[in-house]
């Protein structure tokens, strides 16, 4: 089959610009002011909207199907083989992506490497689509328009639909050479609302050896097809080997993978010895020039880019200590850096990479022109959960192994989460363990057993940028906003009981949660009642819990008291604790000590970890405990009460579980399987 297109898919990808006057034909009429402020209107109320409704009415249900994963490398280049070669740049929107599943969902516009296929998002066009509209911009093979005229290009359409929304956030997407167009972009319109995502932006062009090749490319000539230099056709569409093993499972036998490897291969190379054949040296010229052109010209105007920055960096060319995305992270105003160190520069062709996760992860998704921690949250994706469970904190469940008790509304304790309700606003308070080891296995169990996301009110740290040089890997600082994290405050507790959300509360804070030797189990509540009111209030049902284990998994070793003895180390708390947001400073004693630091610990042998979620307590038609301070005092004390009472219990009764040892739990999985549920104590 030759590499050209039907007339039917041709029609398809109008010009750039025309498929975004033809979407919204019936405002094209419209003058900018026009469109401005029916633009602005028109946010104002979906802000309004998303303020009022429920978390049962967002659109996407927690775990929901993001159809990541559906797509291989075999089918990119199917998609490649089918694009125009010839005619000038246009947009088309993937029919992957489908109608998004969120109200007033951002705009994403994808630029492509300088192959300009625009196809390098297909294995996120799905998951992508469920939260975005999606656009991406092809670049026929046989085009010449210019560095400036491509800008031209995207700018036109930028400007067009910021006319139309101007709250709206606009997300460029840039691969490699897109990263360049994105980076000029910006510098020309800081006016805009961008929000820019740099895959291993090609601004580092001048250092690498294509830079070198340029005159000795000048004297080939010009009709010979790129296949007669392979090694150069990796630039244009990437590394075989790799598009081969993208959609390989990775619990597969090793004999399976081998086969399925050799059989996606086997279906590759041909398309890619026809796409290098048609491919002439004169257009890997062009491609070339047009690369260093738009690295230059980005570089040059790196100093006037306002957007906020999500640098994606992978490769050896742009890791640390000597990587470009150091030097982008220094030089932009507003940039966060996520950096695969095991990734090919190719990150958006390997399987295990989640553009939306990432995205999530970082903070960066946002519908209005300031991003709302609880209106804008995304549930977790039953991909985004089966890799963290699954994969990532796989093991540290099989350590924890943890045993999920609640109380029913008769009193009697059952294994599992029958005793919760299954719908908001519910309040869980309870003890925070060391190092909060305890919030992944309830976050897991929650979204497993009731589907509900656990809003975990956190301390500022997981937020503030003053801190992005810690969470440049991706680390626990992306999965505490990933699966629901929100930043401690009234007002943010406030409108999750208004959404009708699970809120998880730990009035101890990081003084429990970092507390020194020998206080295990001792609850550093602030002596007002915090949250009772405002329970009260929206008729909150609020579930006391306690969680007990930490000391049969780590051993402190040093503590801040002893830690704070240590001049060179006491002075990096001092300075870290400075400049970070804190909470409950005008707090006084040890509840207000609210100090973050790092003790030292060491393992133990590990035990288990036991949960227990108390009878819960109905706050609905409790009106006099919101006007009563003395009331809402008392019922504070009660739950408080009922925490320790809670943790006692589990203390005691977990000296009779027979698989309180990590050996004994491994002998029964190994007799009886390890998907297994491990007995325990009766309650």
């Amino acid at each position: 089959m030759p590499l050209t297109m039907s007339t039917a898919l041709r029609t398809a990808l109008p010009p750039a610009g025309a498929c975004l006057r033809q979407r919204r034909a019936g405002l094209v009429r419209a003058s900018p002011t026009e469109a401005a402020a029916s633009g602005e209107k028109g946010g104002r109320r979906r802000r309004r909207r998303r303020r009022a409704r429920k978390v049962q009415e967002v659109g996407l249900e927690p775990l929901y199907d993001d159809g990541f994963g559906a797509v291989t490398g075999k089918d990119y280049l199917d998609a490649l083989r089918a694009m125009p070669l010839d005619g000038p740049p246009r947009w088309f929107c993937p029919v992957e992506c489908g109608p998004p599943a969120v109200e007033g969902p951002p705009l994403l516009l994808f630029l492509p490497g300088v192959d300009g296929v625009g196809m390098e998002l297909i294995m996120q066009h799905k998951s992508l689509g469920r939260v975005f509209e999606v656009r991406c911009l092809h670049i026929p093979v046989n085009d010449r328009t210019t560095y400036e005229g491509l800008l031209h290009v995207v700018e036109e359409s930028v400007k067009y639909e910021h006319n139309l929304s101007p709250n709206r956030p606009i997300y460029i997407t840039g691969d490699s050479f897109g990263g360049c167009l994105a980076l000029s972009l910006a510098a020309r319109n800081p006016e805009i609302d961008l929000v820019l995502i740099l895959v291993n932006p090609a601004t580092s062009f001048a250092k690498t050896p294509l830079q070198a090749m340029l005159p000795l490319l000048e004297m080939v000539p010009s009709n010979l097809p790129v296949i007669t230099l392979p090694h150069l056709l990796r630039y244009f569409i990437g590394d075989p080997l790799k598009m081969a093993i993208v959609s390989i499972q990775t619990n597969t036998s090793p004999q399976d993978t081998l086969q399925r490897f050799s059989e996606n291969l086997s279906s590759i190379l041909p398309l890619l010895s026809e796409f290098g054949r048609v491919v002439q040296m004169d257009t890997l010229l062009w491609k070339l020039k047009l690369l260093k052109s738009g690295a230059e010209y980005a570089n040059s105007h790196l100093h006037a880019v306002q957007a906020e920055v999500l640098l994606l960096a992978s490769g050896n060319d742009n890791l640390p200590p000597s990587g470009e995305a150091d030097r982008l992270f220094k030089t932009l105003k507003t940039c966060k850096v996520r950096y695969f160190r095991t990734s090919s520069d190719r990150l958006l062709m390997e399987e295990s990479f989640n553009l939306l996760t990432v995205i999530k992860g970082s903070s960066m998704y946002r519908q209005g022109k300031q991003r709302d921690a609880v209106t804008d949250f995304l549930p977790p994706t039953l991909s985004e959960f089966r890799r963290t469970y699954g994969v990532d904190f796989k093991l540290l469940h099989h350590l924890l192994s943890p045993v999920m008790l609640s109380t029913l509304r008769n009193g009697k304790i059952v294994r599992g989460l029958a005793g919760v309700p299954d719908k908001g606003p519910v309040l869980l308070v309870g003890y925070h363990q060391l190092l909060a080891m305890e919030i992944t296995s309830m976050a897991e169990e929650f979204l497993r057993e009731k589907k509900a996301v656990l809003r975990t009110l956190a301390h500022p740290v997981f937020f503030v940028g003053n801190f992005e040089i810690l969470r440049q890997e991706i680390s626990f600082f992306d999965v505490v906003p990933m699966y629901g994290g929100v930043q401690v405050s009234p007002i943010n507790t406030y409108r999750l009981f208004e959404r009708d959300e699970f809120v998880l509360l730990y009035p101890g804070g990081i003084r429990e949660a970092l507390h020194r030797k020998d206080e295990d189990y001792q609850l550093f509540w602030p002596d007002q009642p915090e949250f009772v009111r405002m329970a009260a209030q929206f008729g909150v049902t609020v579930i006391p819990f306690g969680c007990v284990g930490e000391d049969d998994m780590l051993e402190i070793v040093l503590d801040y008291n002893d830690l704070k003895n240590i001049p060179f180390i006491r002075e990096t708390i001092e300075s870290f604790n400075q400049d970070c947001p804190g909470v409950r400073s005008t707090v006084k004693g040890e509840e207000g000590n609210q100090v973050l630091h790092l003790p030292a610990v060491l393992p133990k042998v590990p035990g288990r970890l036991y949960y227990l979620f108390g009878k819960s307590i109905e706050m609905k038609g409790m009106g006099g405990v919101q006007r009563d301070r003395e009331s809402a005092n008392q019922l504070y004390l009660d739950i408080k009460s009922e925490v320790e009472n809670i943790m006692s219990y589990l203390k005691r009764k977990r000296e009779q579980d027979p698989y309180r040892s990590i050996t004994a739990r491994t002998l029964y999985q190994a007799t009886w399987g390890a998907t297994a549920q491990i007995p325990t104590f009766e309650p």
